[in-house]
C-alpha cells in the first residue's frame, strides 16, 4: 500500500572541511515530525522537514572533540526541546533548542512567494518558518562505557558495558539542581534479581533500546542476540491513597519501587527457522497498532513476532524473505528499522540495500546493491542504508546512504504514494484503487474501461487529481481521503479543515474563510452518502461532532446540513446502505439512519451498544461493518437492526466476527470469533454476485482470503479443536499488492513497484505498474470441490458475457489438472469440473486449449473424463467450429497414426475451403508441411481434398 514514486531528492548537508574524516553519521526526527537532526563527526544541525531547510547548527571545536570524543549518535527528547549526543568516549552532550521569534529565516523568499514574483509554495510550505537556536547545556561523563542512550520525558535512560547495567539519571536543570521529586540516580545491573526474565551471562549487555512513548512497552536487544518486550512499572512504596500518575515517568515525592517486567520474544537458539537463517538479533521496532515486533538479525533476516497475550495461543512468527532467492543473503546485516505512523509498513535499511515491507510481509519497494552497482548511479542509498525515518503523513522516506566513502554518505528524500485505506477502511476506498500522494490523489478508472483494457498491463487508466495549492500548502499532509460509491465525488482532509471535488465539474470546493477551515480537523474519517459528505471532526474546543455537508453548497459553517455531538473521540465511520455506524474511543458503537428530508439531510439516532469487555483497545479498531439478516432487512424496523446484526471489526491486524445472541431477558450478547490475524485490510460485499453476496474479503500480505456468506459463518462449528477460529472458504494467492476488486468483471486490480535504472542515468526512477488477476475460477473450484455443480453454473452465468470468460474456465481446468497429479481417482474433482464445463458452449474450446498448454502425460487422465479427442474433433466439425477442430487435430497428431491424421486433415481442409476459412486452410497446410520435410503428406492431402496435382 506504500509505493515509491518519481525519484529521490538529495540534501546539501555542509561538511566541516577542517576535519578530513568528517562525514554524516546519522539522522533522526523528533516526536512531532516537524524537525530532524543531521549529525556529522563534529557538527549537529537541525533541519525543518517541510520545506527541508537548515535552521540551526552547532559545530564543536577541536578542543571539545579532543576532550569529549567525536559525535557517535543523536537523539531527541520526547518534547523536542532537547537533543542529546553520544560521543565515542562515552560522554553525553546536552543541547537545548530555542525558538527565535524575533528572527524568521527565509522571510524574504516567503514574501516573494506570496506576491507571486517567483514560485508558488509547495505542500506544507505555506506556514511561516520559525527560527531556531542551538545552545550547549552541558556535558555528562558516564562511567562504564556507554552503549545506548534513550531520552525520556524527565530522565535519561542508557545502558553501559562495564558494568553491564541499565542506568537512569534526571535531566540537569538550568539552575544546576535536579527536580526535588527525584530520589536520585538509578542503576539496575543485568542480574537475575533485577531482570529475572533475562537469560544473561557475565558478558551480556543491553545493545538496543526501542522506546515509543511513556507507559507503553519498549523493545530491548541484548548483546547475545536476544530480543525482549519490556515495561517499567513504578509502584508507591508508602501506604495511603495513590496519587494520579503523571504523563511522564518521574516518580512521586512519596517514594517508588521501580521494577522491570518483560519477556523474551526472540532467541537465536530457539527460533523456528532452521540454519543457516537464524542469527543474532541486532535491531527491533515495535508496532503497537498491530501488536507486532519486527526483529532484524545480523545475517539480514527479518521476523515478525506478535506481542505475548498471556496463556492464549500465539500467532506463529513470520519470517520475511526477499522475493529473489539469489539475493536473500546479499543484503548484509539489518542497520535500521522504522514503522510508518499508521503501522501498515516497515522501512528497513540493510548494509547493502533497503526495503519497505507491509505489515503482512509483502515487499512493496526494495533494492539490493548487486542490482544497482553501476558507477554512474548517484542514488547511493540504493546500495545500502544506515539510518532512515518517515516524514509526516508517511509521504516521504528520509534515508542516509551507507558507504565507506564519506562523500557518498548523503541524505536522500524518497517520495511515496499510499493507499487511502491506510487512513480509513471503507468499502468505497477498496472498491476503487484510490491512492494518495503529497499533493494529489490517484483514482483507477479501469472499472469504466472495456474488458480487455482492464486486463491489459500496458493500459494506463490512473486519473491524477491535484489538490488546490492554497489548501495543501497550509494543511499538509493529507490525513484522510474518500471516494463516493459511483466514483464521481472525492473528499480529502489535511491537518485542518477539508475540501471536496466533483468529477463532473472538475472543481474543488473549500472554505472561503480560512478561519473556518482552521476551526476543526477531521478525526475518525470521511464518507459519502450520495451527494452528502459525512465527516467526523474534532473542534478547537475539544468537542467531537459529526458534520453533514452537501456537495451542492459552498463550504461554510452556515451550510452544514446537520451536526451530531458526541462525548468521545470518533475512531472510525462506516456506512451500510443508509445506516451510519460510528465507533468511538469510549468503546461504543452508535447507529444512525441517514434520512433525506424535503430541504436537508438529517441523522436519526437508533441507539448505541457498548463493547466493554469485548474490545480491549477501542483505539485499535481500524474498520467495521455489519450484515443484517434478510428477514430483518425486509420486514423489521431499522431501529432494531443493531440487536440482530452480525458485526465485523478489524482490530489491529485481527479480523473478528461478532454474532448476536439474546438471553432469557432479551439482552443482546455477542459471541466473538476470530477469522484471521495480521489482516492488512478487509471489506464486505453486501451486494456481491451469486455466492459472493455478503462475502467478507481480507488480505494478509500473501493472499486474499474470502469468507462466503459471512452472515451465516460460525453458526455451526466444524473445528472442535478451535471453535473460535473460522478458516476462509476461498484463498486467492497474489503476486502483487491488491488495491481493488472489480466484482462485475471478476478481477482483482493491484500494483507492483517498478524501478528504472540505466547506466546512462545518474538516478533511479520509481514507477507504479498496474497488474490484474482473475478470481472467478477460485470461487468455481470451491463449489466443485463440494460437489455443488449447479451452484457453480449459476455463479459462472453472471460472467458469461465477459470476453475472457473462456480463459477463466481454462485456468480452472488447468489448475485442477496440475494439482491432481498424485490424487486418487476417487478424490478427484476433475469429473465435476468437466460436468460443469458441459453447461457452456465453449467447453470444447476450453478442453483442447488446456490440453495443448499442459504436458502430454496428463492427457490420458483428461480425455478419460472428457471423452475421446477423436469424437470431440468430429463434433467440432459438425458444429463448424473450425478453429477448435484444428486444435484437436494437433492433439490427435500426437496420439494417433499418421494415416489417421491425414484423413482428418483432408476433412478439415475440405470444410475450410467450403466455408472459405482461408486462415484455417493456410495454417493447416503450414502444419502439414512441417511434419514432412519432403512435402509428400501435404501433396497427398491436397490431392484427396480435390486440388489438381502440381508438378515440381
Amino acid at each position: 500500500m506504500y509505493f515509491a514514486t518519481n525519484s529521490a531528492r538529495v540534501l546539501a548537508v555542509p561538511i566541516n572541511a577542517e576535519i578530513e574524516t568528517d562525514y554524516i553519521i546519522g539522522i533522526g526526527i523528533n516526536s512531532r515530525r516537524s524537525h530532524f537532526v543531521v549529525l556529522t563527526s563534529s557538527e549537529i544541525s537541525v533541519w525543518k522537514v517541510r520545506p527541508p531547510v537548515l535552521l540551526a547548527s552547532l559545530r564543536r571545536t577541536q578542543i571539545s572533540l579532543d576532550e569529549h570524543g567525536l559525535n557517535l549518535a543523536a537523539s531527541w527528547s520526547p518534547d523536542g526541546s532537547k537533543i542529546v549526543v553520544q560521543t565515542t568516549t562515552s560522554h553525553i552532550i546536552l543541547l537545548n533548542l530555542y525558538q527565535t521569534p524575533d528572527f524568521q529565516p527565509f522571510s524574504k523568499f516567503r514574501s516573494l512567494m506570496i506576491r507571486g514574483h517567483t514560485f508558488l509554495p509547495g505542500p506544507g510550505e505555506g506556514i511561516t518558518i520559525d527560527g531556531l537556536y542551538l545552545q550547549l547545556h552541558g556535558v555528562i561523563n558516564t562511567d562504564g562505557d556507554l552503549i545506548w542512550l534513550s531520552p525520556r520525558a524527565s530522565f535519561l535512560l542508557f545502558s553501559t558495558r562495564n558494568p553491564a547495567a541499565v542506568q537512569r539519571m534526571p535531566w540537569p536543570q538550568d539552575e544546576g539542581t535536579v527536580d526535588q521529586n527525584w530520589l536520585g540516580h538509578e542503576t539496575w545491573s543485568l542480574e537475575s534479581q533485577n531482570f529475572p526474565w533475562i537469560d544473561s551471562t557475565e558478558d551480556t549487555t543491553l545493545y538496543r533500546i526501542h522506546f515509543i512513548k511513556s507507559n507503553a512497552p519498549e523493545g530491548w536487544v541484548s548483546s547475545d542476540g536476544k530480543a525482549y518486550l519490556t515495561q517499567n512499572i513504578q509502584q508507591s512504596s508508602l501506604s495511603g491513597p495513590k496519587e494520579e500518575e503523571s504523563s511522564d515517568e518521574s516518580p512521586t515525592r512519596g517514594g517508588t519501587e521501580d521494577t522491570w517486567t518483560g519477556v523474551c520474544i526472540y532467541s537465536p537458539t530457539k527460533t523456528e527457522k532452521p540454519e543457516p537463517y537464524s542469527s543474532r538479533a541486532v535491531e527491533i521496532a515495535l508496532n503497537p497498532r498491530f501488536s507486532i515486533a519486527a526483529v532484524g538479525t545480523e545475517s539480514g533476516d527479518i521476523v515478525y513476532l506478535s506481542f505475548p497475550e498471556g496463556i492464549e495461543a500465539q500467532v506463529p512468527p513470520k519470517w520475511i524473505e526477499i522475493p529473489e532467492i539469489s539475493l536473500r543473503k546479499a543484503c548484509g546485516r539489518v542497520n535500521t528499522f522504522e514503522w510508518t505512523s499508521d503501522g501498515y509498513a516497515l522501512a528497513v535499511g540493510w548494509e547493502y540495500g533497503w526495503a519497505v515491507i507491509s505489515v503482512g510481509g509483502r515487499f512493496l519497494s526494495w533494492a539490493i546493491a548487486e542490482n544497482y552497482s553501476h558507477p554512474q548511479l548517484k542514488d547511493y542509498f540504493m546500495r545500502g542504508v544506515s539510518h532512515l525515518f518517515w516524514g509526516p503523513g508517511n509521504f516521504d522516506l528520509f534515508l542516509l546512504s551507507n558507504s565507506d566513502e564519506p562523500n557518498q554518505r548523503q541524505v536522500f528524500i524518497l517520495p511515496f504514494a499510499k493507499s487511502s485505506f491506510t487512513a480509513q477502511q471503507t468499502p468505497e476506498n477498496t472498491r476503487y484503487a484510490f491512492l494518495m500522494m503529497e499533493d494529489r490523489v490517484l483514482v483507477y478508472r479501469g472499472a469504466d474501461q472495456p474488458d480487455m483494457s482492464v486486463i491489459n498491463p500496458e493500459s494506463d487508466v490512473w486519473q491524477h487529481i491535484k489538490t488546490p495549492i492554497d489548501y495543501i500548502s497550509n494543511n499538509w499532509p493529507l490525513r484522510y481521503s474518500t471516494i463516493s460509491n459511483d466514483g464521481r465525488l472525492i473528499a480529502v482532509a489535511g491537518r485542518r479543515g477539508l475540501i471536496h471535488y466533483s468529477m463532473s465539474s472538475g472543481r474543488w470546493k473549500q472554505f472561503e474563510d480560512p478561519s473556518h477551515e482552521q476551526a476543526f480537523f477531521v478525526r475518525g474519517g470521511l464518507i459519502w452518502f450520495h451527494h452528502v459528505l459525512i465527516a467526523a471532526v474534532e473542534m478547537a474546543n475539544k468537542t467531537y461532532q459529526v458534520h453533514l455537508y452537501s456537495r451542492d453548497h459552498e463550504l461554510s459553517p452556515k451550510t452544514i446540513l446537520f451536526t451530531e455531538a458526541l462525548v468521545s473521540p470518533i475512531v472510525t465511520l462506516s456506512l451500510v446502505d443508509n445506516s451510519l455506524l460510528v465507533y468511538t474511543a469510549s468503546n461504543e458503537l452508535y447507529h444512525y439512519l441517514v434520512i433525506p428530508t424535503s430541504d436537508s439531510v438529517v441523522l436519526h439516532s437508533c441507539g448505541s451498544i457498548s463493547f466493554e469487555g469485548v474490545v480491549a483497545a477501542p483505539n485499535l479498531v481500524r474498520g467495521m461493518s455489519w450484515m443484517i439478516p434478510l428477514s430483518q432487512k425486509n420486514f423489521g424496523d431499522a431501529a432494531d437492526d443493531m440487536t440482530c446484526a452480525t458485526i465485523t471489526l478489524l482490530i489491529g491486524g485481527q479480523l473478528v466476527l461478532l454474532t448476536p445472541r439474546k438471553n432469557s431477558t432479551r439482552d443482546v450478547k455477542y459471541d466473538l470469533k476470530i477469522l484471521a490475524d495480521r489482516i492488512e485490510f478487509c471489506w464486505i460485499h453486501l451486494r456481491g454476485i451469486g455466492a459472493l453476496e455478503n462475502s467478507l474479503w481480507g488480505f494478509d500480505g500473501e493472499a486474499v482470503r474470502v469468507w462466503l456468506d459471512a452472515l451465516t459463518i460460525g453458526t455451526t462449528s466444524t473445528q472442535p479443536e478451535a471453535p473460535n477460529v473460522i478458516v476462509e472458504n476461498v484463498r486467492l494467492p497474489l503476486e502483487f499488492y491488491p488495491l481493488s476488486v472489480l466484482m462485475d468483471k471478476g478481477i482483482i486490480i493491484g500494483a507492483e513497484q517498478e524501478i528504472v535504472s540505466r547506466a546512462s542515468l545518474p538516478v533511479a526512477v520509481f514507477r507504479l505498474s498496474t497488474l490484474s488477476q482473475l478470481f472467478i475460477h477460485h470461487v468455481l473450484l470451491y463449489h466443485l470441490q463440494k460437489k455443488q455443480v449447479q451452484e457453480a453454473v449459476q455463479f459462472a452465468a453472471n460472467y458469461q458475457a465477459l470476453v475472457f470468460f473462456s480463459h477463466s474456465l481454462e485456468v480452472l481446468l488447468h489448475t485442477v489438472l496440475e494439482d491432481e497429479d498424485e490424487t486418487e481417482e476417487s478424490q478427484s474433482v476433475l469429473p465435476e469440473v468437466v460436468e460443469f464445463l458441459d453447461h457452456f458452449d465453449v467447453s470444447m474450446e476450453v478442453v483442447v486449449s488446456c490440453a495443448r498448454k499442459t504436458e502430454m502425460t496428463r492427457w490420458d487422465r483428461l480425455f478419460k473424463v472428457v471423452g475421446d479427442p477423436k469424437a470431440l474433433f468430429e463434433a467440432s466439425m459438425r458444429d463448424t467450429r473450425l478453429p477448435t477442430a484444428a486444435s484437436y487435430l494437433l492433439v490427435l497428431h500426437n496420439i494417433q497414426q499418421l494415416e489417421e491424421t491425414i484423413e482428418d486433415a483432408v476433412k478439415l481442409l475440405s470444410k475450410a475451403i467450403e466455408k472459405k476459412s482461408w486462415d484455417i486452410a493456410k495454417d493447416l497446410m503450414r502444419f502439414l508441411r512441417s511434419i514432412d520435410e519432403d512435402g509428400a503428406v501435404l501433396k497427398d492431402v491436397l490431392r484427396r481434398a480435390g486440388f489438381p496435382e502440381i508438378d515440381n
